[in-house]
């Protein structure tokens, strides 16, 4: 068994196991409970959670000495699951909540107000109400937003310059999440500039899928756009069949949606935040309040282009955009 299993299943069981069977030497362990976005066993989950936990042992913590983290995975729905896995964690006695994404702080955030949480990969902080501001974000809770509503009209200026001839765009989303009603704002406001129709496609169900992929291959022209999601980002596979099976041109603000197939990944580096948190861990660990901890913007972007995809699409990439690009797919 690996050592990232034994601490998930360390956790799950944590009630029949003392704290100190973990210290060495007298040395005072402290729990963290990461809820995560992504399932257990996810390439760029396994990614996040290495860089934080190399992070942490630079600054002193390391797991299995000092520093114990239960991870909860899979939390991309705010409801039972999520709920479920902030209880268990919260039975830990935990010294810190780690959330990685709008359900996981919305969870934590519902079940306790003074457990310190630092969070990843949340949008729109403050509009969403989660702190008061990103200066001084006061409460319990503080971390690393994702991208600004801003973004939504970056994505349709990409579209653009990939596929000319768009004059239409949904914005797939589930209506439940509040933040990509702000993305497909912003998309609406860039699209007029550019004779660009932008609509919404409100889908809570993977059933519905397909009605939007039949739906948009009628109207020619057509192309997809995905906003910071955590319920299509978690089935981003089947969205690219969809769109590779409706020839439509689409943009996702998830880079393992370019990795995996589709056509284009604008957005923050999905890696930075954890090594981040690390600090903020650090630092509230030591004392500091999280309250007192500014929120902090991304200030790692990535651009990635499936030029494979693209020539399934007819698309010819302009030379000034993969200039720009920081991957392509080939």
């Amino acid at each position: 068994m690996g050592r990232r299993d034994f601490i998930t299943l360390l956790g799950g069981a944590a009630a029949a196991w003392p704290v100190t069977a973990w210290a060495q030497q007298g040395e005072r362990v402290r729990w963290i409970g990461a809820m995560m976005l992504r399932s257990d066993g996810d390439a760029l989950a396994r990614e996040q959670t290495t860089v934080l936990e190399q992070s942490l042992a630079k600054l002193g913590w390391t797991v299995g000495r000092n520093v114990a983290i239960d991870y909860r995975w899979g939390i991309d729905e705010f409801g039972e699951k999520a709920n479920l896995a902030v209880m268990q964690i919260l039975r830990l006695t935990p010294n810190l909540i780690l959330a990685n994404g709008g359900p996981a702080l919305t969870a934590a955030q519902h079940a306790t107000r003074t457990v310190p949480i630092v969070f990843t990969g949340v949008s729109e902080p403050v509009e969403r109400g989660f702190v008061t501001s990103m200066a001084r974000p006061g409460g319990n809770a503080t971390g690393f937003a994702n991208l600004e509503a801003s973004f939504g009209g970056k994505w349709i200026e990409l579209l653009k310059e990939m596929a000319p001839h768009t004059s239409r765009v949904t914005a797939m989303f589930n209506p439940a999440s509040s933040f990509a009603v702000l993305f497909f704002r912003s998309a609406e406001v860039a699209g007029r500039s550019l004779g660009i129709d932008v609509l919404a496609a409100h889908v809570s169900d993977p059933a519905k899928f397909d009605a939007v992929g039949v739906t948009l291959a009628r109207e020619p022209n057509s192309a997809l756009m995905l906003p910071p999601d955590g319920f299509t980002q978690s089935h981003h596979r089947r969205l690219i069949d969809l769109a590779g099976r409706y020839h439509l041109p689409c943009i996702a603000g998830y880079r393992q949606f370019a990795t995996d197939g589709g056509l284009v990944f604008y957005g923050q580096n999905s890696i930075d935040p954890f090594q981040r948190a690390a600090s903020y861990i650090d630092r509230i660990l030591k004392g500091e309040k999280p309250g007192d901890l500014p929120v902090q913007s991304p200030v790692k972007f990535e651009l990635a282009i499936n030029l494979k995809t693209a020539k399934a699409l007819g698309l010819t990439v302009p030379p000034t955009l993969l200039a720009r690009a920081d991957e392509v797919i080939e």
